[in-house]
Parts: C-alpha cells; sequence; structure tokens
C-alpha cells in the first residue's frame, strides 16, 4: 500500500508542529490584515485626505470581508477536507477538491466584482457612506478601485490555506508578505509623492493582491503532497459538499462580523448626529473613522488568534483522520493557553496605551475630540479581549474537527446574535457609548457558551481512539 503523504503530521511533537504551522499562518494572516490598516495609516496622514478619507476607508472596509468569507470558506473549508483526506490517504479525493475550489473562488470573485460595480452607491450607503457628502465622495472612490482587485484577492486569500494543507505554511506566508510589501512600498508613492488620494491607496492595495494570486497559481502548478491534474479542475458537488460545510464557520464568523459592521456603522451615523460634538458637520466623521480604527486593532489581533487556529487544522485533521485523538486532544490545550496569551498582551496595550496607538492614525492633525473618543473607544471596546480570542480559537478548532455545526452555531451567537443584537439595543440606553458596550458584552456571553463545548470536547477526545466522523 502506497505511504500516506505528511506522515509526519502523526509523529512530531505537537508542541513543535504547532510552532510549525501556527507562525507562518500567523504571519500570512497578519500580513493580510495589515493590507487595509496601512492603507488607513498613510490616509490618516496625508493633509488633503484625513479622517474623512479614514471615514471613507471604515465604510468600504466591510464589503472587502464579504469577499475574504467567501474566500475562506472554499479555502478553510477545502484545507480541512485535504487535510483529513491526506491522514486517510484518500488522494484521489484530495486532489480533486482542490480542483474544484480553484474553479469556485474564480467564479466567486468574479460574481462579487459584478455586483459591486453594479450597486455600489445603495451598498455604501447602506454601509453609513453617507455620514457626510466629502466621506462618501471618498468612499465611492476607494470601493471603484478596490472592487477592481476582488477576484485576485479572494483567489489568494482561498489559495493559502490550501497551499498550507500541502504542507508548506511557509510559502503561504511568503506569498502573502509579497504582496504586502508591494502594497506598503506603493502607498506613500501613490498617496504622497502622486496625490492619487484614495484612488492610489486602493491601486496599491490591489497590484500587492495581484502579486500574492500569481505566486499562488505558481505553486498549484508544483504542489508537493497532492498532484493536480487537467481532471482535477471541475466543479465536483459530492465532494463540494463535503468540504464547504467545514469552511461555512469560517464564512459566518467572516460575514456576519459584516453585519456587525454595518449595524455599528449605522448606529454610529443615527447617534453621532444626535451627540452635542459629533452631531456638528466638521466633526460628524470622527466617531466613525475612531471605530474603523479600533477594529482595524482588534483585526491584526484576531489575525494573529486566527492564525494560530488556523495554522492547527492540517494537523488536527491529519491526526483525527488517523485515528489519534490523544494528540489532538494535546493541541486543544496547547490552542487554548496560546490564544489566552494573545489576547492579554492585547489587552494591556490597549488600556494603557490608547493615546499612542491614535497618534499613528493622524491625531496629531485632527481636533482633540478626536483622541478624546479613541482613548475612551480603544478601553470600552477592547476590554474583553482574553474571552475574545479564546473564542474564536474555540469556533476554528471545532471546525477542523469536522464539527461544522457546533462552530457555525457559537460563531452565528456571537456575532449575529448578541454582536448585531447590542449594537442594536445598547444605544437606546447609552448613546453613542452603547456602540462600544455591544462588544464587550457579547464576548462575555459568547464565553460562557465556549466553556460548555470545549469541556464536550475533551471528553469525546479523550474516548476510545478512531476516525471522527465529520460533516
Amino acid at each position: 500500500m502506497e505511504g500516506k503523504s505528511n506522515a509526519f503530521l502523526e509523529t512530531e511533537k505537537v508542541g513543535k508542529l504547532m510552532a510549525k504551522y501556527a507562525v507562518p499562518c500567523v504571519i500570512s494572516l497578519l500580513v493580510a490584515a495589515l493590507y487595509n490598516i496601512v492603507d488607513q495609516i498613510f490616509i490618516a496622514n496625508a493633509d488633503y485626505l484625513g479622517s474623512f478619507g479614514n471615514a471613507a476607508n471604515t465604510v468600504v472596509f466591510p464589503l472587502t470581508v464579504v469577499a475574504l468569507a467567501v474566500a475562506v470558506m472554499i479555502g478553510d473549508g477545502c484545507c480541512a477536507y485535504v487535510s483529513i483526506c491526506l491522514g486517510a490517504n484518500e488522494k484521489e479525493n484530495a486532489h480533486k477538491s482542490i480542483g474544484s475550489a480553484v474553479i469556485l473562488t474564480v467564479f466567486s470573485g468574479l460574481v462579487l466584482m459584478a455586483v459591486y460595480l453594479l450597486f455600489q452607491s445603495p451598498i455604501l450607503t447602506m454601509f453609513g457612506g453617507r455620514v457626510n457628502e466629502e466621506t462618501f465622495l471618498h468612499s465611492r472612490e476607494y470601493f471603484f478601485w478596490i472592487t477592481v482587485g476582488i477576484p485576485f484577492y479572494m483567489f489568494g486569500q482561498a489559495m493559502n490555506p490550501v497551499i498550507r494543507s500541502d504542507g508548506s505554511p511557509r510559502f503561504a506566508m511568503i506569498s502573502t508578505v509579497a504582496g504586502a510589501v508591494v502594497n506598503l512600498v506603493l502607498d506613500p508613492v501613490f498617496i504622497y509623492l502622486f496625490r492619487w488620494g484614495m484612488m492610489g491607496a486602493a491601486v496599491a492595495t490591489v497590484i500587492g493582491q495581484i502579486l500574492t494570486a500569481a505566486l499562488a497559481v505558481w505553486y498549484l502548478r508544483h504542489m508537493k503532497a497532492v498532484a493536480l491534474t487537467p481532471g482535477s479542475f471541475r466543479v465536483h458537488p459530492e465532494l463540494v459538499k463535503r468540504y464547504i460545510p467545514l469552511g461555512i464557520c469560517s464564512f459566518l464568523s467572516q460575514i456576519s462580523l459584516v453585519a456587525a459592521m454595518a449595524a455599528i456603522n449605522n448606529m454610529i451615523r443615527k447617534y453621532g448626529a444626535l451627540d452635542e460634538i459629533f452631531g456638528q458637520e466638521q466633526f460628524a466623521q470622527i466617531p466613525m473613522a475612531v471605530v474603523g480604527i479600533v477594529m482595524k486593532f482588534f483585526q491584526i489581533v484576531i489575525s494573529i488568534t486566527v492564525g494560530i487556529a488556523a495554522g492547527c487544522i492540517p494537523i488536527v485533521g491529519y491526526n483525527i483522520g488517523a485515528g489519534r485523538k490523544d494528540r489532538a486532544k494535546e493541541l486543544l490545550t496547547h490552542l487554548l493557553i496560546a490564544e489566552a496569551a494573545v489576547g492579554a498582551v492585547a489587552l494591556v496595550i490597549v488600556e494603557l496605551f490608547p493615546r499612542q496607538l491614535i497618534t499613528l492614525f493622524g491625531a496629531a492633525n485632527e481636533s482633540v475630540y478626536y483622541t478624546d473618543f479613541a482613548v475612551r473607544a480603544f478601553r470600552i471596546y477592547l476590554c474583553m479581549m482574553v474571552l475574545a480570542t479564546v473564542n474564536k480559537g474555540t469556533f476554528i478548532y471545532l471546525q477542523s474537527l469536522g464539527k461544522a455545526l457546533e462552530s457555525t452555531m457559537l460563531s452565528m451567537v456571537r456575532e449575529l446574535v448578541f454582536g448585531v443584537g447590542f449594537a442594536l439595543l445598547l444605544p437606546l440606553r447609552f448613546g453613542l457609548d452603547g456602540v462600544l458596550y455591544s462588544m464587550p458584552v457579547s464576548d462575555v456571553l459568547t464565553s460562557v457558551i465556549a466553556v460548555v463545548l470545549i469541556l464536550h470536547t475533551y471528553r469525546q477526545l479523550s474516548g476510545r481512539s478512531g476516525r471522527t466522523e465529520f460533516a
């Protein structure tokens, strides 16, 4: 019988494997998160854009997350399924799954780009773009060029986890870093030297995304554990039905975040208009710009969190496929400790150094109201970071076990029931600050459910060894 690919995932020390896979994955996702935040830093410090440009960036950001949601649903689902297939030595299903994932990603990217181009103005209005006229004009300019790059962005993000499942986390990291470096170099050139404004920030981002997508194409032609053939590149419905459920959690965690951001942006616009300061036209964009910055910092932390957990997906999937529940259990313990540590470090930073953080985003060029609201937003909105990171790690670990239903439901409760619900309800009592309270309240309640699922998972993994069934 032919030997199994990636057999070292069943024999090497769990801690060493976690570092090998998680660190490149963290760097990949962290760099991907920095695409948008780098844009925002350069925009904030451009004297002709400032908080208006920052607010526009905040409006468009959720729409890029929609694209990411579809991409990671396909990519993470395929990654988890391929890893299980390789652990069970089912190479035929592995290569067909990757080929169909490529086709689905390309098709989805083109469809989403068309939808965005056709319905640009109503979409931007839905996400709070009409807080004032200048913000809306900047939003339209930025959104158009970002939309042009959507197919490349989605392809690079979907193929990243697929590349990791083939045993090449380092290449996955390099492809993402390369695109981000290009963006970092071109942003100041286009924004400050050429003075292309929001278009310059977007075009720099798209060029970086094209490079990442091109490197992914190169890798698909040189895979190690899985040999792709022309016959791989068809939609195989029977396999799509198996791996898409494993990526549904990734999709819902992102798409429900979009719903929460839409609710938050609109509550900011509504209750900001009732505020004594932010109800004035010249300051109306400040709350939206600031909350966008706070959410970008949160995205950086969550990128580290997701990177640690997602890096474990191939390891967990392989060992479950091979019947090694003991190793999957050991990895869960390592994961929870790592996630809590990341949250604790982030909490210290936001509580002690909020003024230093907001200085990066052009505070020197803004009114004192900008800085004061930012300090309050950082300290309130992110005060339960430890619970947020552990919750997110739990979502993804359950997904890697093939527990698509549990993972999906927990993610849905956090982002839609709690995230959207409290963003809509708390401002009724606390006004603009109610938007900030919605985040910590949601994480506290989600953690109660997460603890129950974690304990149940530990009991299951302590049982008799054998392959676990997945959705």
